[in-house]
């Protein structure tokens, strides 16, 4: 699917008649490099480009802070769950496929920068094998397309997707992890073919469930609206997992906002993820934990129960790890899905060091609560 956008720095500076400082555009043309740049024109023409602190243009416009390579690659281990290429089987429950490495708009802030957008053995080539992977685990009940972005792939695709997974009897419902209804809207609600085969695989027996990601407000426009509610009409449903953004989110009446927002579009909140240290990521997007969970808790102060449904969580190797409290120098920490499935609900806590954003960073304490990691 071919998607109107920018690749490259001269692009932007044409489309938007803006110019950008020599110095700082070398070291841009340094990590587009490494990390490429694409922007949707639509998302594009959200940013205020004479505002040097949009935070539209911050979630997809690269930075020089990208050439500090602080951090790790893989901060959720997930080449330690990769059971055939492009098949990852971390939560017994629920199996992963990574259909692509294309997106529809690189997040500067994605935690699969070493795939996305670059050649990789990480995406599914034989996606049949991974058919007969989920056949045979019967403790598999779900699974989770995502990649890069499965909707970037050509509707045939995703038909032949639904319906070989559709035949699993033990797999209860089928999502999607896709940033489609905020970078390219119109992929969905003109794609006639697309909704028909939403309504034909989202039945009562089984659910299809798109996982969106918007982070800011600004992002829930007219057509993303439209988008959602295509999909809800056609028997999908829609939640959203935000990531806590410095520079872009990192603020109660933003998050507040947010929340109200996909709420009022018929969007589930999902989660709030602690953003992952990952290489070119952590040093200028990671929120230290203590802040971040004093941001979250203002912002639920702000909303009804609807809009406050989520939780405020990090993707560890171990697990999925709910942040549930702070008391002094002490941090909270529950297992709310993990490796070790005798881990899940598990209550534990830490030693809370003021730039702590990441369970590593964190010191134990000599009294255990519950359980070490």
């Amino acid at each position: 699917m071919k998607i109107p956008g920018y690749s490259s720095l001269e692009e932007i500076e044409k489309a938007f008649q803006i110019e950008i400082d020599k110095e700082e555009k070398k070291k841009l043309q340094k990590v587009i490099e490494k990390h490429p740049m694409f922007i949707p024109d639509y998302y594009a023409r959200l940013i205020d480009w004479n505002d040097p602190e949009d935070p539209i243009k911050s979630i997809i416009f690269p930075s020089p802070g990208e050439l500090d390579i602080a951090g790790s690659y893989d901060t959720s281990g997930e080449r330690e769950n990769t059971v055939h290429t492009g098949l990852q089987h971390k939560y017994r429950e629920t199996a992963l496929l990574l259909a692509t490495n294309r997106c529809a708009g690189y997040c500067r802030h994605c935690f699969r920068k070493r795939m996305v957008g670059i050649p990789t053995d990480e995406t599914v080539k034989l996606f049949d094998r991974a058919v007969d992977y989920i056949k045979e685990h019967r403790e598999i009940t779900n699974v989770l397309i995502s990649g890069g972005d499965p909707l970037v792939l050509p509707t045939d695709v995703i038909e032949y997707f639904l319906s070989e997974l559709s035949k699993i009897e033990h797999l209860k419902f089928i999502r999607f992890g896709s940033r489609i209804p905020v970078f390219y809207p119109m992929r969905i609600y003109e794609d006639r073919r697309l909704l028909e085969l939403f309504s034909k695989y989202s039945t009562p027996e089984r659910r299809i469930y798109l996982v969106t990601h918007f982070n800011h407000p600004k992002e829930v426009t007219e057509e993303a609206r439209k988008a959602v509610d295509a999909l809800i009409r056609h028997g999908v449903v829609v939640s959203n997992q935000a990531v806590l953004l410095k520079g872009v989110n990192d603020d109660p009446e933003i998050l507040a906002t947010l929340m109200k927002e996909i709420v009022s579009a018929g969007v589930v909140p999902y989660y709030v993820f602690q953003c992952r240290p990952v290489k070119r990521v952590k040093s200028h997007f990671q929120v230290p934990l203590k802040k971040g969970y004093e941001i979250v808790e203002k912002a639920k102060q702000k909303l009804d129960g609807h809009a406050k449904r989520f939780k405020y969580v990090m993707s560890h190797r171990t697990g999925k790890i709910e942040i549930v409290g702070i008391i002094g120098d002490e941090i909270y920490l529950k297992y709310h899905q993990a490796k070790n499935p005798k881990k899940v609900g598990k209550l534990f806590k830490r030693k809370l060091t003021p730039n702590a954003g990441w369970l590593d960073d964190l010191k134990p304490v000599k009294e255990e609560l519950a359980v070490e990691v």
